[in-house]
Protein backbone atom coordinates (compact mmCIF):
# COMPACT_ATOMS: atom_id res chain seq x y z
CA UNK A 1 0.00 0.00 0.00
CA UNK A 2 1.30 3.47 -0.90
CA UNK A 3 0.89 6.77 0.97
CA UNK A 4 -2.63 8.18 0.97
CA UNK A 5 -3.93 9.31 -2.40
CA UNK A 6 -7.45 10.20 -1.24
CA UNK A 7 -6.34 13.66 -0.11
CA UNK A 8 -3.75 15.79 -1.83
CA UNK A 9 -1.86 18.87 -0.62
CA UNK A 10 0.68 21.16 -2.23
CA UNK A 11 2.31 22.56 0.92
CA UNK A 12 6.05 22.06 1.49
CA UNK A 13 7.32 19.87 4.29
CA UNK A 14 8.06 22.02 7.37
CA UNK A 15 11.57 21.82 8.83
CA UNK A 16 13.19 23.04 12.02
CA UNK A 17 14.94 25.70 9.97
CA UNK A 18 11.69 26.92 8.40
CA UNK A 19 10.30 27.38 11.93
CA UNK A 20 13.42 29.14 13.15
CA UNK A 21 14.40 26.29 15.48
CA UNK A 22 18.17 25.74 15.80
CA UNK A 23 19.24 22.07 15.78
CA UNK A 24 21.84 21.47 18.49
CA UNK A 25 24.76 19.12 19.05
CA UNK A 26 23.82 16.65 21.75
CA UNK A 27 26.87 16.07 23.97
CA UNK A 28 24.57 15.66 26.97
CA UNK A 29 22.71 12.38 26.49
CA UNK A 30 19.20 11.05 26.04
CA UNK A 31 17.14 13.81 27.62
CA UNK A 32 13.56 14.39 26.53
CA UNK A 33 14.01 18.15 27.07
CA UNK A 34 16.47 18.14 24.13
CA UNK A 35 14.43 15.59 22.13
CA UNK A 36 16.09 12.35 23.26
CA UNK A 37 17.94 10.40 20.58
CA UNK A 38 18.18 10.16 16.82
CA UNK A 39 16.27 7.18 15.50
CA UNK A 40 17.97 4.40 13.57
CA UNK A 41 17.28 4.30 9.80
CA UNK A 42 15.33 1.05 10.29
CA UNK A 43 13.14 2.81 12.85
CA UNK A 44 12.28 5.64 10.46
CA UNK A 45 11.55 3.16 7.68
CA UNK A 46 9.29 1.08 9.93
CA UNK A 47 7.34 4.17 10.97
CA UNK A 48 6.81 5.28 7.36
CA UNK A 49 5.71 1.77 6.41
CA UNK A 50 3.31 1.64 9.35
CA UNK A 51 1.62 4.92 8.50
CA UNK A 52 0.67 3.57 5.07
CA UNK A 53 -1.74 0.99 6.51
CA UNK A 54 -4.74 0.65 8.80
CA UNK A 55 -4.69 -2.10 11.42
CA UNK A 56 -6.73 -3.25 14.40
CA UNK A 57 -4.78 -1.93 17.39
CA UNK A 58 -5.74 -4.81 19.70
CA UNK A 59 -4.51 -7.32 17.14
CA UNK A 60 -1.32 -5.33 16.59
CA UNK A 61 -0.47 -5.18 20.29
CA UNK A 62 -1.17 -8.91 20.67
CA UNK A 63 1.25 -9.77 17.85
CA UNK A 64 3.80 -7.30 19.24
CA UNK A 65 3.56 -9.01 22.63
CA UNK A 66 4.29 -12.38 21.04
CA UNK A 67 7.25 -11.06 19.04
CA UNK A 68 8.79 -9.23 22.00
CA UNK A 69 8.53 -12.43 24.03
CA UNK A 70 10.37 -14.33 21.27
CA UNK A 71 13.12 -11.73 21.04
CA UNK A 72 13.71 -11.11 24.74
CA UNK A 73 12.79 -14.35 26.48
CA UNK A 74 10.25 -12.50 28.62
CA UNK A 75 6.77 -13.93 29.05
CA UNK A 76 5.24 -10.95 27.24
CA UNK A 77 5.98 -7.49 25.90
CA UNK A 78 4.04 -4.26 25.60
CA UNK A 79 4.78 -0.92 23.89
CA UNK A 80 3.22 2.12 25.60
CA UNK A 81 3.93 5.74 24.61
CA UNK A 82 6.86 5.93 27.06
CA UNK A 83 8.10 4.73 30.44
CA UNK A 84 6.09 7.33 32.35
CA UNK A 85 2.92 6.12 30.61
CA UNK A 86 3.86 2.54 31.49
CA UNK A 87 4.21 3.50 35.16
CA UNK A 88 0.68 4.92 35.11
CA UNK A 89 -0.92 2.08 33.20
CA UNK A 90 0.75 -0.72 35.14
CA UNK A 91 -0.09 0.94 38.46
CA UNK A 92 -3.70 1.27 37.26
CA UNK A 93 -3.67 -2.42 36.35
CA UNK A 94 -2.34 -3.35 39.80
CA UNK A 95 -5.12 -1.31 41.44
CA UNK A 96 -8.09 -2.07 39.17
CA UNK A 97 -6.92 -5.10 37.21
CA UNK A 98 -8.91 -5.51 33.99
CA UNK A 99 -12.25 -4.97 35.75
CA UNK A 100 -14.03 -2.23 33.72
CA UNK A 101 -16.15 -1.14 36.68
CA UNK A 102 -13.03 -0.44 38.74
CA UNK A 103 -11.05 0.93 35.80
CA UNK A 104 -13.64 3.61 35.06
CA UNK A 105 -13.53 4.85 38.66
CA UNK A 106 -9.82 5.70 38.75
CA UNK A 107 -8.32 7.87 40.18
CA UNK A 108 -11.01 7.24 42.83
CA UNK A 109 -9.59 4.10 44.48
CA UNK A 110 -12.32 3.64 47.09
CA UNK A 111 -12.60 -0.04 47.97
CA UNK A 112 -9.39 -0.98 46.12
CA UNK A 113 -5.78 -1.59 47.08
CA UNK A 114 -4.07 1.72 46.47
CA UNK A 115 -0.67 1.76 48.20
CA UNK A 116 2.61 1.62 46.30
CA UNK A 117 5.64 0.74 48.38
CA UNK A 118 8.94 2.31 47.30
CA UNK A 119 12.36 2.93 48.82
CA UNK A 120 12.87 6.52 49.91
CA UNK A 121 16.13 6.57 47.93
CA UNK A 122 14.24 5.55 44.77
CA UNK A 123 11.69 8.37 44.72
CA UNK A 124 12.06 10.74 41.79
CA UNK A 125 10.28 13.21 39.52
CA UNK A 126 8.31 10.41 37.87
CA UNK A 127 6.36 9.63 41.05
CA UNK A 128 3.52 11.69 39.59
CA UNK A 129 3.00 9.01 36.95
CA UNK A 130 2.15 6.58 39.75
CA UNK A 131 0.31 9.06 41.98
CA UNK A 132 -2.05 10.20 39.21
CA UNK A 133 -3.82 6.82 39.43
CA UNK A 134 -4.93 7.71 42.97
CA UNK A 135 -2.15 5.64 44.54
CA UNK A 136 -0.49 6.59 47.81
CA UNK A 137 3.30 6.31 47.98
CA UNK A 138 4.62 4.48 51.04
CA UNK A 139 8.32 5.14 51.70
CA UNK A 140 10.60 2.52 53.24
CA UNK A 141 14.26 2.70 54.25
CA UNK A 142 15.04 -0.62 55.95
CA UNK A 143 13.96 -4.21 55.45
CA UNK A 144 11.93 -3.93 58.64
CA UNK A 145 10.14 -0.90 57.14
CA UNK A 146 9.42 -2.92 54.02
CA UNK A 147 7.94 -5.85 55.89
CA UNK A 148 5.86 -3.49 58.01
CA UNK A 149 4.58 -1.58 54.97
CA UNK A 150 3.47 -4.63 52.98
CA UNK A 151 -0.25 -5.27 53.45
CA UNK A 152 -2.42 -7.83 51.67
CA UNK A 153 -5.37 -5.45 52.02
CA UNK A 154 -3.67 -2.21 50.94
CA UNK A 155 -0.54 -2.85 48.86
CA UNK A 156 -1.11 -2.81 45.11
CA UNK A 157 2.49 -2.63 43.91
CA UNK A 158 6.13 -2.59 44.97
CA UNK A 159 7.96 -0.06 42.76
CA UNK A 160 11.71 -0.02 42.17
CA UNK A 161 13.71 2.64 40.33
CA UNK A 162 16.44 0.60 38.70
CA UNK A 163 18.38 3.71 37.72
CA UNK A 164 18.69 4.47 41.48
CA UNK A 165 19.90 0.96 42.32
CA UNK A 166 23.30 2.19 43.50
CA UNK A 167 21.61 4.38 46.17
CA UNK A 168 19.50 1.55 47.54
CA UNK A 169 19.23 1.06 51.29
CA UNK A 170 17.54 -2.28 50.65
CA UNK A 171 19.10 -4.42 47.89
CA UNK A 172 16.90 -4.56 44.81
CA UNK A 173 16.98 -8.33 44.84
CA UNK A 174 15.64 -8.27 48.40
CA UNK A 175 12.84 -5.87 47.45
CA UNK A 176 11.78 -8.19 44.65
CA UNK A 177 11.92 -11.28 46.88
CA UNK A 178 9.78 -9.72 49.60
CA UNK A 179 7.21 -8.65 47.01
CA UNK A 180 7.07 -12.15 45.52
CA UNK A 181 6.87 -13.80 48.94
CA UNK A 182 3.78 -11.69 49.69
CA UNK A 183 2.19 -12.08 46.26
CA UNK A 184 2.54 -8.38 45.43
CA UNK A 185 3.39 -7.31 41.85
CA UNK A 186 6.85 -5.76 41.53
CA UNK A 187 7.82 -3.23 38.84
CA UNK A 188 11.33 -2.03 37.96
CA UNK A 189 11.68 1.28 36.08
CA UNK A 190 14.98 0.89 34.22
CA UNK A 191 14.30 3.67 31.70
CA UNK A 192 17.92 4.72 31.07
CA UNK A 193 19.46 1.24 31.28
CA UNK A 194 20.42 -1.23 28.57
CA UNK A 195 17.70 -3.81 27.78
CA UNK A 196 20.21 -6.63 27.58
CA UNK A 197 19.24 -10.27 27.21
CA UNK A 198 18.79 -12.20 29.49
CA UNK A 199 17.08 -9.55 31.56
CA UNK A 200 18.67 -9.27 35.00
CA UNK A 201 15.58 -7.88 36.76
CA UNK A 202 13.26 -10.52 35.36
CA UNK A 203 15.81 -13.14 36.40
CA UNK A 204 15.62 -11.70 39.94
CA UNK A 205 11.87 -12.30 39.87
CA UNK A 206 10.45 -8.87 38.99
CA UNK A 207 7.04 -8.97 37.35
CA UNK A 208 7.69 -6.12 34.90
CA UNK A 209 10.71 -4.09 33.79
CA UNK A 210 10.49 -0.85 31.79
CA UNK A 211 12.85 0.78 29.28
CA UNK A 212 12.70 4.02 27.34
CA UNK A 213 12.23 3.63 23.62
CA UNK A 214 14.04 6.87 22.83
CA UNK A 215 17.26 6.35 24.78
CA UNK A 216 19.86 3.67 24.01
CA UNK A 217 17.37 1.75 21.84
CA UNK A 218 17.25 4.78 19.49
CA UNK A 219 13.58 4.23 18.78
CA UNK A 220 10.74 6.76 18.76
CA UNK A 221 10.72 9.25 21.63
CA UNK A 222 7.00 8.62 22.18
CA UNK A 223 7.48 4.90 22.91
CA UNK A 224 8.54 2.67 25.76
CA UNK A 225 9.27 -1.02 26.25
CA UNK A 226 7.63 -3.10 29.00
CA UNK A 227 8.67 -6.73 29.48
CA UNK A 228 7.39 -9.31 31.92
CA UNK A 229 4.20 -10.92 33.16
CA UNK A 230 1.64 -11.48 30.42
CA UNK A 231 -1.58 -10.92 32.35
CA UNK A 232 -0.28 -7.74 34.00
CA UNK A 233 0.92 -6.24 30.72
CA UNK A 234 -2.29 -7.13 28.95
CA UNK A 235 -4.24 -5.44 31.75
CA UNK A 236 -1.95 -2.38 31.45
CA UNK A 237 -2.82 -2.18 27.75
CA UNK A 238 -6.54 -2.32 28.58
CA UNK A 239 -6.00 0.56 31.02
CA UNK A 240 -4.56 2.63 28.17
CA UNK A 241 -5.30 3.69 24.59
CA UNK A 242 -7.22 2.82 22.47
CA UNK A 243 -9.41 1.77 25.41
CA UNK A 244 -11.35 4.41 27.33
CA UNK A 245 -9.72 4.15 30.75
CA UNK A 246 -7.38 6.33 32.82
CA UNK A 247 -4.53 5.89 30.35
CA UNK A 248 -6.55 6.84 27.26
CA UNK A 249 -4.60 10.11 26.76
CA UNK A 250 -1.35 8.09 26.64
CA UNK A 251 -1.64 6.98 23.03
CA UNK A 252 1.06 5.04 21.21
CA UNK A 253 0.21 5.06 17.53
CA UNK A 254 0.96 2.31 15.04
CA UNK A 255 3.97 4.33 13.88
CA UNK A 256 5.57 4.44 17.35
CA UNK A 257 4.78 0.78 17.99
CA UNK A 258 6.36 -0.46 14.77
CA UNK A 259 9.26 1.97 15.11
CA UNK A 260 10.10 0.57 18.52
CA UNK A 261 9.75 -2.98 17.24
CA UNK A 262 12.42 -2.12 14.68
CA UNK A 263 14.62 -0.64 17.41
CA UNK A 264 14.34 -3.76 19.60
CA UNK A 265 15.09 -6.04 16.62
CA UNK A 266 18.17 -3.94 15.86
CA UNK A 267 19.34 -3.86 19.50
CA UNK A 268 19.22 -7.63 19.85
CA UNK A 269 20.04 -8.81 16.34
CA UNK A 270 21.75 -6.03 14.40
CA UNK A 271 23.90 -3.56 16.36
CA UNK A 272 27.63 -3.81 17.11
CA UNK A 273 27.70 -2.57 20.70
CA UNK A 274 31.49 -2.93 21.06
CA UNK A 275 32.09 -0.81 17.97
CA UNK A 276 29.74 1.88 19.31
CA UNK A 277 31.68 2.01 22.58
CA UNK A 278 34.99 2.43 20.75
CA UNK A 279 33.45 5.23 18.69
CA UNK A 280 32.39 7.05 21.88
CA UNK A 281 35.90 6.69 23.31
CA UNK A 282 37.30 8.19 20.11
CA UNK A 283 35.00 11.22 20.38
CA UNK A 284 36.09 11.82 23.97
CA UNK A 285 39.79 11.45 23.20
CA UNK A 286 39.64 14.09 20.44
CA UNK A 287 37.91 16.53 22.79
CA UNK A 288 40.28 15.70 25.68
CA UNK A 289 43.34 16.28 23.50
CA UNK A 290 42.04 19.67 22.35
CA UNK A 291 41.29 21.07 25.81
CA UNK A 292 44.48 19.57 27.30
CA UNK A 293 46.41 22.19 25.30
CA UNK A 294 44.95 24.92 27.53
CA UNK A 295 46.90 25.62 30.77
CA UNK A 296 45.46 24.29 34.08
CA UNK A 297 42.83 22.10 32.38
CA UNK A 298 42.09 18.85 34.24
CA UNK A 299 40.31 15.93 32.55
CA UNK A 300 39.23 12.47 33.56
CA UNK A 301 37.16 9.72 31.95
CA UNK A 302 34.30 8.62 34.18
CA UNK A 303 32.87 5.13 33.84
CA UNK A 304 29.09 4.75 33.86
CA UNK A 305 26.86 3.23 36.51
CA UNK A 306 23.79 1.13 35.76
CA UNK A 307 22.10 3.92 33.75
CA UNK A 308 23.22 5.93 30.70
CA UNK A 309 25.84 3.30 29.96
CA UNK A 310 28.59 5.17 28.13
CA UNK A 311 31.91 6.70 29.19
CA UNK A 312 31.97 10.45 29.80
CA UNK A 313 34.64 13.16 29.91
CA UNK A 314 34.85 15.54 32.88
CA UNK A 315 36.68 18.83 32.28
CA UNK A 316 37.75 21.34 34.95
CA UNK A 317 40.22 24.23 35.15
CA UNK A 318 41.59 27.01 37.33
CA UNK A 319 38.90 29.65 36.95
CA UNK A 320 41.08 32.55 38.13
CA UNK A 321 43.83 31.83 35.62
CA UNK A 322 41.55 31.17 32.64
CA UNK A 323 39.10 33.85 33.80
CA UNK A 324 35.95 31.91 33.10
CA UNK A 325 33.54 29.79 35.09
CA UNK A 326 31.95 26.48 34.10
CA UNK A 327 28.56 28.19 34.16
CA UNK A 328 29.72 30.80 31.62
CA UNK A 329 31.27 28.21 29.29
CA UNK A 330 28.16 26.04 29.55
CA UNK A 331 25.92 28.99 28.67
CA UNK A 332 28.20 30.19 25.86
CA UNK A 333 28.18 26.76 24.23
CA UNK A 334 24.38 26.63 24.36
CA UNK A 335 24.04 30.15 22.92
CA UNK A 336 26.63 29.63 20.17
CA UNK A 337 26.24 28.39 16.60
CA UNK A 338 25.58 25.56 16.46
CA UNK A 339 24.21 25.27 20.01
CA UNK A 340 26.00 22.60 22.04
CA UNK A 341 24.29 20.89 24.98
CA UNK A 342 26.44 19.26 27.66
CA UNK A 343 26.39 18.91 31.44
CA UNK A 344 27.26 21.60 33.99
CA UNK A 345 28.75 19.72 36.96
CA UNK A 346 28.91 21.64 40.24
CA UNK A 347 30.02 18.71 42.40
CA UNK A 348 32.33 16.09 40.88
CA UNK A 349 33.96 13.28 42.94
CA UNK A 350 37.30 14.99 42.26
CA UNK A 351 36.08 17.93 44.36
CA UNK A 352 35.97 20.26 41.34
CA UNK A 353 33.22 21.90 39.34
CA UNK A 354 33.31 21.78 35.56
CA UNK A 355 31.66 20.31 32.47
CA UNK A 356 30.80 16.78 31.41
CA UNK A 357 30.72 15.56 27.81
CA UNK A 358 28.49 12.52 27.25
CA UNK A 359 29.10 10.98 23.78
CA UNK A 360 26.03 8.70 23.89
CA UNK A 361 24.11 10.63 21.22
CA UNK A 362 26.93 12.38 19.36
CA UNK A 363 27.30 11.93 15.61
CA UNK A 364 30.39 11.77 13.43
CA UNK A 365 31.95 15.25 13.24
CA UNK A 366 30.26 16.55 16.40
CA UNK A 367 33.42 15.85 18.40
CA UNK A 368 35.47 18.18 16.21
CA UNK A 369 33.01 21.04 16.69
CA UNK A 370 32.77 20.51 20.46
CA UNK A 371 36.56 20.30 20.77
CA UNK A 372 37.09 23.51 18.79
CA UNK A 373 34.46 25.51 20.68
CA UNK A 374 35.70 24.39 24.10
CA UNK A 375 39.29 25.24 23.16
CA UNK A 376 38.23 28.71 21.94
CA UNK A 377 36.21 29.56 25.03
CA UNK A 378 38.77 28.29 27.54
CA UNK A 379 41.60 30.05 25.71
CA UNK A 380 39.83 33.41 25.40
CA UNK A 381 38.06 33.60 28.76
CA UNK A 382 35.12 35.74 29.81
CA UNK A 383 35.52 39.52 29.50
CA UNK A 384 32.97 39.89 32.32
CA UNK A 385 34.63 37.30 34.56
CA UNK A 386 34.64 39.44 37.71
CA UNK A 387 30.88 39.91 37.59
CA UNK A 388 30.25 36.30 36.51
CA UNK A 389 32.35 34.85 39.32
CA UNK A 390 30.85 37.02 42.01
CA UNK A 391 34.21 38.61 42.89
CA UNK A 392 33.04 42.20 42.50
CA UNK A 393 32.99 44.12 45.78
CA UNK A 394 29.62 44.30 47.52
CA UNK A 395 27.81 47.62 47.51
CA UNK A 396 26.13 49.14 50.54
CA UNK A 397 22.58 47.98 49.72
CA UNK A 398 20.81 46.23 52.58
CA UNK A 399 17.79 44.07 51.69
CA UNK A 400 17.37 42.47 55.12
CA UNK A 401 13.74 42.27 56.14
CA UNK A 402 10.41 40.72 55.15
CA UNK A 403 9.17 41.01 51.57
CA UNK A 404 5.96 40.23 49.74
CA UNK A 405 6.77 38.45 46.46
CA UNK A 406 4.27 38.52 43.57
CA UNK A 407 4.95 36.23 40.61
CA UNK A 408 3.12 36.30 37.28
CA UNK A 409 3.31 32.97 35.40
CA UNK A 410 2.37 32.37 31.78
CA UNK A 411 -1.04 31.50 33.27
CA UNK A 412 -1.91 32.41 36.84
CA UNK A 413 -0.11 34.23 39.62
CA UNK A 414 1.09 33.68 43.19
CA UNK A 415 1.73 35.83 46.24
CA UNK A 416 4.45 34.55 48.56
CA UNK A 417 6.65 36.08 51.24
CA UNK A 418 10.29 35.90 52.19
CA UNK A 419 12.55 37.00 54.99
CA UNK A 420 16.11 37.96 54.01
CA UNK A 421 19.19 38.21 56.22
CA UNK A 422 22.15 39.90 54.52
CA UNK A 423 25.80 39.47 55.44
CA UNK A 424 27.91 41.50 53.01
CA UNK A 425 27.00 40.13 49.58
CA UNK A 426 25.62 36.86 50.98
CA UNK A 427 21.89 36.29 51.50
CA UNK A 428 20.16 33.70 53.68
CA UNK A 429 16.58 33.43 54.78
CA UNK A 430 13.23 31.70 54.38
CA UNK A 431 10.75 31.64 51.52
CA UNK A 432 7.06 30.94 52.22
CA UNK A 433 4.31 29.81 49.86
CA UNK A 434 0.75 28.80 50.71
CA UNK A 435 1.94 25.21 51.08
CA UNK A 436 4.90 25.70 53.44
CA UNK A 437 8.34 27.26 53.71
CA UNK A 438 11.85 26.58 52.46
CA UNK A 439 15.29 28.00 53.17
CA UNK A 440 16.70 30.33 50.53
CA UNK A 441 20.17 31.56 49.69
CA UNK A 442 21.58 34.09 47.26
CA UNK A 443 23.86 37.03 46.54
CA UNK A 444 23.58 40.78 46.03
CA UNK A 445 26.08 42.86 44.06
CA UNK A 446 25.24 46.54 43.87
CA UNK A 447 21.61 46.72 42.76
CA UNK A 448 21.71 43.22 41.25
CA UNK A 449 20.14 40.44 43.34
CA UNK A 450 19.89 36.69 42.80
CA UNK A 451 18.47 34.06 45.14
CA UNK A 452 16.95 30.61 44.94
CA UNK A 453 14.40 28.50 46.78
CA UNK A 454 13.03 25.02 46.14
CA UNK A 455 9.26 24.50 46.05
CA UNK A 456 7.05 21.56 45.14
CA UNK A 457 5.29 18.48 46.48
CA UNK A 458 6.90 15.37 47.99
CA UNK A 459 9.83 14.45 45.74
CA UNK A 460 8.59 16.58 42.85
CA UNK A 461 10.50 19.80 43.53
CA UNK A 462 11.41 22.77 41.34
CA UNK A 463 14.19 25.25 42.05
CA UNK A 464 12.96 28.82 41.64
CA UNK A 465 15.95 30.97 40.63
CA UNK A 466 15.16 34.65 41.06
CA UNK A 467 17.28 37.36 39.40
CA UNK A 468 16.56 41.07 39.31
CA UNK A 469 17.31 44.53 40.60
CA UNK A 470 16.66 46.39 43.85
CA UNK A 471 15.13 49.87 43.83
CA UNK A 472 14.75 51.06 47.41
CA UNK A 473 11.99 49.02 49.04
CA UNK A 474 11.06 47.29 45.78
CA UNK A 475 12.55 44.59 43.57
CA UNK A 476 11.69 43.17 40.18
CA UNK A 477 13.05 40.64 37.71
CA UNK A 478 12.70 37.21 36.15
CA UNK A 479 12.45 33.86 37.92
CA UNK A 480 13.71 30.75 36.13
CA UNK A 481 11.51 27.69 36.75
CA UNK A 482 13.76 25.10 35.19
CA UNK A 483 11.87 22.91 32.72
CA UNK A 484 8.73 24.97 33.38
CA UNK A 485 10.12 28.09 31.73
CA UNK A 486 10.23 31.48 33.46
CA UNK A 487 8.00 34.08 35.08
CA UNK A 488 8.12 37.74 36.10
CA UNK A 489 8.35 38.73 39.76
CA UNK A 490 8.12 41.85 41.86
CA UNK A 491 8.63 42.32 45.60
CA UNK A 492 7.95 45.03 48.14
CA UNK A 493 9.32 45.34 51.65
CA UNK A 494 6.61 44.87 54.29
CA UNK A 495 8.69 44.61 57.48
CA UNK A 496 12.11 44.42 59.12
Amino acid sequence: MSPSTSTKATTPVPTFQSLGVRPLINAMGTYTIISGSRALPQVAEAMVEATNHYVDMDELMDKVGHRLAELTGAEWGYIPCGCAAALTQITAACIAGADPEKMTRLPDTTGMKNEVVIQKAHRNAYDWAIRMTGANMIEVVTRADLLSAISAERTALVAITGDSEERSTIPVREMIKVARDHGIPCLVDAAAQRPDIPNRYLQMGADVVLYSGGKCLRGPQAAGLALGRKDLLQAAFLNGAPHHALGRPMKAGKEEIMGLMAAVEAWILGRDHEAEWKQWEGYLERIRAAVAEVPTVFTTIDKPGVANVAPSLFIAWDERILRCTPRWVHRSLREGEPPIALHLVMSHPSGRSGLRVMPFMMETGDDEIVARRLHELLSHGDDAYVAESGLAPAQAVDVSGTWQVDTQYVLGASTHSMTLVQNGSELKGTYRSQFGWQELEGKIQGAEIAFRATLGYQINKVQYEFAGTVEGDAMRGTVSLGEFGSAQWTAKKVGW
